[in-house]
Parts: structure tokens; C-alpha cells; sequence
């Protein structure tokens, strides 16, 4: 069985943790939005499931809908918002050194959380 992991924006689940990768399912509520963040260890690859948002990576705009694909290189700004009234389904795929959620630098998060 897959945990389920809540946060302000939705929740996660991890679907493969490996030494050299590891996959989460991330979905994010209506209206929710990750913190601006990024990593020093890892790589990230998005491909969005279902759902309607933006993402920005390095001061890049991206619309997101199902098919999308979004490339997070190390050290990049990052964020992703769901603009749709149903939920914005991502599956994620991080690749590099580390993969610990102590990696992640928020810059700015609208939960309280920077």
C-alpha cells in the first residue's frame, strides 16, 4: 500500500524510491499551488496526468494540461499552481544525488512554510 502524503496543496504519494531516482504521483487541489522552490541535489522531470495549471521554471512560463511535460534542472526556480477546478495530476520523476524533502529550498510559499 502507498502512503498518502497531505500537504496545504494537495497531497503525494512516493511510487518508487530508488538509490538512483525516485517517482512520486503528485496531486494538486484546485486552487493550490507548491512553494516557489528548488534543489540542489536533484533533477526533476514532470509529466501532467490530468488537470489544468502554469508551472514556472527559471522565470520560464509554462501552461499545463494532460501530455505536458516539464524538464526542472538542478538549482532552477520552480513551481507549479492548479488553475482548474479538478485536480492537476503530476507524475514526477527525480533523478541526481539525493532525494530527501530536506532538499527543498522554499523561496516563497503562500502556506507559511518559506
Amino acid at each position: 500500500m502507498v502512503a498518502i502524503n497531505k500537504r496545504p496543496w494537495g497531497h503525494f504519494e512516493v511510487l518508487a524510491d530508488a538509490p538512483n531516482h525516485k517517482v512520486k504521483r503528485i496531486v494538486v487541489s484546485p486552487g493550490g499551488i507548491l512553494s516557489l522552490q528548488r534543489h540542489k541535489l536533484r533533477r526533476e522531470h514532470w509529466f501532467i496526468v490530468s488537470g489544468k495549471g502554469k508551472a514556472i521554471v527559471a522565470d520560464k512560463n509554462y501552461n499545463l494540461g494532460a501530455g505536458s511535460v516539464v524538464d526542472i534542472p538542478k538549482n532552477a526556480k520552480h513551481r507549479a499552481e492548479n488553475s482548474s477546478a479538478e485536480n492537476l495530476v503530476i507524475i514526477e520523476v527525480q533523478t541526481g544525488e539525493y532525494f530527501g524533502e530536506d532538499d527543498i529550498e522554499r523561496l516563497e510559499d503562500k502556506y507559511g512554510r518559506a
